[in-house]
This record gives structure tokens, C-alpha cells and sequence, in this order.
């Protein structure tokens, strides 16, 4: 069967059919997903019975893997028996011990891990177990949202600098060692330029990171927090954003440096468990 790529109609996004992810692909199949995925920014894989090996081999197609961090390695049971390259997003519980990240609070507008110096290029996620409702993910276009930009908004952040802050998570809660954030200004974590070049397609996006604690440089710290709110509201319009419905074997690969996503709550009662790769990149420019 031919690759088939059949876009969602909205902002981004675009199902592929017509792979078998638990056999490595052909070139031809490469270049065919990896131009999707330039065109399309998130691509979905449905119907998928991937294991790890076959979850890394996938992402290994375009380019080194991140390590699961020590916040991830140190849960319970699960991510021990778990490769390195794979971080599991999960509310369950054994033993009275998480088994991986997140839990099932929602998740707020974000890039993953803009908070260091070199993010991640892009995030797959798998799904292995999902509740009978919620725990949606939606993506937004950042190059539609920079596209769109008032005016005014836009040449207050041409050439400016981001401080994106590492102390929280995209849950909200506060990362083991860190302090609370007192001062925007002297937040922990990364600077970024607000309007980044995409390395592969030259497209330009805004790259805002996170919400929480974000300070844009230059400014006093009530003239950041304005334009950082006008930003995410702009940011989080309807028109530039798809919301994923998970099916189980669903899989999804995202470009991080030109899309921001977020996660509805779920019953916590209810098992969610996912297998996540990150595939590393450079720094924004």
C-alpha cells in the first residue's frame, strides 16, 4: 500500500496511512513521512502495535534520542523496566509509586523542555492505554500564530529574547530541587529569541516555551507580563490549533520547534499510560 497523507483541515495536522511502524521503513517511506511531517507539523499513525525497540527505531529516523531524565527514571517499577530512550507519561500507581510522569492534570499550552539551552527537534507519543474520555492533546501553528500577529505585538518582540523558565512542569507542579520563582527576571532555565527560524523548512514561528513564570527580556517585568499575555491569548485562538481524540495505538510525532501543545484532564481513576521518545535538537535561532 502506498503512503497515503490525509490532512485534518485545520491549522496543522495530518493522519498517514499505509505503514506498518513495527517494520523500519524504506527511504522512500522516510522522505515521504518526513516531508509530511515539514508540511503537516504533527502526523498521527493510527492502529499501530509498536513495542520500545520499534518506538525508538521509528524516531531514530530523524535524529539522536534524548535520554529520559532523572525526574522520570527515578519513578517506580515502570520506567525501570523501560528502555532509556523511553519516558512514560502515566498517572498509575503500583505499590503506592507512580510509574511515570504527569499524572492526570491538565496540561497547559507549552513547547517540551524549551527550558534548556538545545530542545528537542520533536516528541513521539504512543499510546498504550487511554481513559474511556479526556486526556485530549491539541497543537497549535505557531508559524499561522506568527503570521497572524497584530502589528504592534509583533514588532515588540522582533529580536527580543525569552527567558524560559525550568522550575515547574506543564502540570504546574514544581520539579524536585527547585525553588519557587520569586523574580520572573531571574527565573532558572534557558533564553530563546521569540521568533525562531525553523533549521529544515525556513519558515519562521513564534517560540514562547511556557506560560508560567516566561519573561521577556528588555522589558520592565508589567510591561513582559502584558505582552506575554496578549501573546498566549493570541496563541490559543481556535484557528490555529487541532485537538487529538486518542485511539489505542495511536501514534504521534510533533515538531516542537514550530507547534506548542497542551492536554486535558481525565479521571484520575481511569489508567492512561503512554511511551514517549524525544528526539534532540539545536539551538533556536
Amino acid at each position: 500500500m502506498a503512503v497515503e497523507v490525509i490532512p485534518t483541515g485545520r491549522a496543522l495536522g495530518a493522519e498517514v496511512r499505509g505503514l506498518d511502524l513495527s517494520k523500519p521503513l524504506t527511504s522512500d517511506e522516510f522522505e515521504a513521512v518526513q516531508q509530511a511531517w515539514y508540511d503537516h507539523i504533527v502526523l498521527l499513525f493510527r492502529g499501530q502495535k509498536v513495542s520500545d525497540d520499534d518506538l525508538i527505531r521509528f524516531s531514530r529516523n530523524f535524529g539522536e534520542l534524548d535520554i529520559a531524565p532523572a525526574s522520570a527514571t527515578d519513578m517506580a517499577g515502570g520506567q525501570a523496566l523501560s528502555r532509556p530512550e523511553i519516558w512514560i507519561i502515566s498517572n498509575v500507581l503500583e505499590n503506592g509509586k507512580p510509574i511515570g510522569a504527569l499524572g492526570d492534570k491538565e496540561a497547559e499550552w507549552h513547547t517540551d523542555m524549551s527550558y534548556v539551552a538545545e530542545p528537542p527537534m520533536a516528541s513521539v507519543l504512543y499510546s498504550l492505554e487511554i481513559p474511556s474520555k479526556g486526556g485530549d492533546t491539541s497543537f497549535a501553528n505557531m508559524y499561522k500564530a506568527l503570521e497572524e500577529l497584530p502589528d504592534d505585538l509583533r514588532a515588540a518582540i522582533e529580536g527580543r529574547i525569552v527567558n524560559h523558565d525550568s522550575s515547574t512542569t506543564s502540570v504546574g507542579e514544581l520539579r524536585a530541587g527547585a525553588g519557587v520563582v520569586l523574580d520572573v527576571r531571574s527565573a532558572p532555565g534557558a533564553k530563546h529569541p521569540a521568533i525562531r527560524t525553523h533549521p529544515a523548512t525556513g519558515g519562521k514561528a513564534l517560540y514562547l516555551g511556557r506560560r508560567l513564570n516566561g519573561y521577556l527580556e528588555g522589558y520592565a517585568v508589567e510591561e513582559s507580563e502584558e505582552l506575554l499575555d496578549r501573546l498566549w491569548a493570541h496563541c490559543a485562538k481556535p484557528e490555529f490549533s487541532w485537538t487529538h481524540r486518542w485511539r489505542l495505538g495511536d501514534l504521534l510525532i510533533w515538531d516542537n520547534r514550530c507547534a506548542i501543545h497542551r492536554r486535558d484532564r481525565f479521571d484520575g481513576s481511569e489508567r492512561r499510560v503512554m511511551h514517549r521518545t524525544q528526539i534532540k535538537g539545536d539551538a533556536p535561532r
